[in-house]
């Protein structure tokens, strides 16, 4: 009984458990896990929290802050009414677009400006990549409305796309085919 009582003491006596202790060396401990967690959300949202606590900022920096979030939502909700006004109003649409046509490009770079300073340099570059790169199709597309044009002429239910053309030995070729040995000695053993 010493014996084992001394063995249990060990395990667990003097306020330690050597058996957890070692079992959290291969796996965490899960309530510890929950405890550090709930510690960094609680602290996340300290911070969030921080970031708009207003009591010291004077009115004009909240004027500005609101100022600043503004863009993004009048452009989509802008873009939206278009495609409303559109549907209403065709006529008052296009008379609109009209007038948008006449916009010196100078001053459609000037809004690019504008706007890339609200959403970054990167849209710009991304407009003018994309503008290269549909510049770049458009040169091709001769090229390759020619080339689906020869690919249909080469289709096989095409009326001419097996006519050699002006080629005498091919027209010799497909009029008189090579001689087949294999099948001429199976017609051999099939003639009765």
């Amino acid at each position: 009984m010493g014996l084992i009582s001394g063995l249990l003491g060990f395990l667990f006596g003097n306020g330690r458990n050597v058996v957890r202790e070692t079992a959290e060396v291969f796996r965490e401990n899960t309530e510890a896990g929950a405890e550090r967690s709930a510690t960094m959300r609680a602290q996340a949202m300290t911070q969030f929290g921080a970031e708009f606590h207003t009591s010291g900022k004077s009115g004009f920096d909240r004027f500005m802050d609101g100022l600043n979030r503004l863009p993004r939502p009048a452009l989509a909700l802008g873009t939206l009414g278009l495609f409303g006004a559109a549907m209403v109003d065709p006529l008052w649409f296009a008379e609109r677009m009209q007038g948008i046509a006449l916009v010196p490009e100078p001053l459609w770079w000037l809004l690019g400006v504008i706007v890339s300073f609200y959403f970054g340099a990167r849209h710009q570059a991304k407009v003018q990549d994309l503008q290269r790169e549909i510049t770049a199709t458009m040169v091709r597309a001769p090229a390759v409305v020619a080339n689906l044009e020869a690919l249909d002429r080469l289709r096989n239910d095409t009326p001419g796309a097996a006519d050699p053309g002006h080629d005498a030995q091919q027209k010799i070729d497909v009029a008189q085919p090579d001689a087949n040995r294999a099948l001429e000695d199976w017609r051999q053993l099939r003639r009765p």
